[in-house]
């Protein structure tokens, strides 16, 4: 925790980001796996090809395993590691448990996922409102978090990733310049790796170079929005209201990664129309109409393509959600192997 200053009663935003949240959900299931390095992802069988790590616990990440890598890439890196399949249904009930918490205290809340919300506060001590979050959401749901406490939801975000694990770390205008300057520029919540080896071109490679950069120089390099924002990021700005309407999903999909590349078009068909079949019925079951479908191709090695289409009228119908999506994959070249097909749907969105 940093030393706390003294503030007066104001406005504060705060970011509260879940602790290793899909890891540490499972070690509450499974406690006899604590302090063991743990990777969860897909199935769980790390020797299937093709699927990846949803999260890993700290222990597993010591060896260089992190989200988003290969499960056979894992084992490598980590013989001994406890491979287990991804839950997403009990991950939900546990997020929502903690959301519940949050909101028991006179504060905002925005959620932003299963393990992250924003949170708006009017006080004069935001860091003791932060440990009393912290207090609250381990003793009812056996979860820790750690918690940025900032003038924007940018500073805070920033700031949670600093008081990992389990710390609290503020980050504001006061002590911007003096954290951040010197960072690179992919150290800033919305540039990443891309945009960040673009502005080293320009000869922006840290946070400072990109604060003081020309806004109409950013502006022809990454067009009239994206790049007085860069720089409006640089300066340590942000979006500093929290929304506490309720997150509505605006679609939905699913997609499968195959463990041998497809050739044959009526077992790609079959598999685009299975998928079309999924999201009709997730649709059903959320109560939700479709507006658009969209179908995701991706060849060997990793060229990806989208096709997408318009309904005349919003349904939920499986059967004209699957003749759509077939429809739409009849407009791709299917003449390279296949190694993943995903179907989306947009949804109508409620009347407020």
């Amino acid at each position: 925790m940093t030393t706390r200053p003294s503030s007066p009663t104001r406005d504060w935003i705060l970011h509260v980001d879940l602790d290793q949240f899909i890891a540490a959900v499972e070690i509450l299931r499974h406690p006899e796996l604590r302090g063991k390095p743990v990777v969860v992802g897909g199935s769980g069988d790390p020797t299937q090809p093709r699927t990846v790590a949803a999260t890993a616990t700290y222990e597993a990440r010591e060896h260089g395993i992190h989200s988003g890598m290969p499960l056979r890439t894992a084992l490598k890196r980590c013989p001994d590691a406890i491979f287990l399949p991804s839950d997403p249904p009990a991950y939900e009930a546990a997020s929502e448990r903690v959301m519940a918490v949050l909101r028991e205290f006179p504060v905002r809340v925005e959620v932003w996922g299963w393990d992250e919300a924003f949170i708006g506060a009017t006080t004069d001590d935001p860091e003791a409102l932060a440990a009393g979050l912290q207090d609250a959401v381990r003793a009812r749901t056996d979860l820790s978090c750690s918690v940025g406490i900032g003038d924007n939801k940018h500073q805070a975000k920033l700031a949670s990733g600093f008081a990992k694990p389990a710390g609290i770390y503020r980050l504001t205008s006061d002590n911007w310049a003096e954290i951040m300057n010197a960072r690179p520029t992919d150290a800033l919540w919305g540039i990443g790796a891309k945009t960040s080896k673009k502005l080293a071109a320009l000869g922006l490679h840290t946070v400072a170079d990109l604060a003081a950069a020309d806004p109409a120089a950013l502006a022809g390099a990454f067009g009239p929005t994206n790049g007085p924002w860069y720089r409006y990021l640089a300066l340590g700005k942000g979006e500093a209201e929290v929304v506490t309407t309720p997150w509505i999903a605006r679609g939905h999909s699913r997609e499968t990664t195959f463990p041998h590349d497809l050739t044959d078009k009526t077992e790609i068909t079959r598999h685009v129309t299975a998928l079309a079949e999924h999201v009709a019925h997730d649709a059903a079951t959320a109560g939700r109409e479709v507006i658009r479908v969209s179908v995701k191709v991706r060849f060997t090695p990793f060229l990806t393509r989208t096709r997408q289409s318009k309904l005349p009228t919003p349904t939920a119908d499986p059967d004209i959600l699957a003749r759509t999506a077939v429809a739409i994959l009849d407009r791709f070249d299917l003449t390279r192997p296949v190694r993943l097909l995903g179907v989306a749907v947009d949804y109508t969105m409620p009347d407020k």
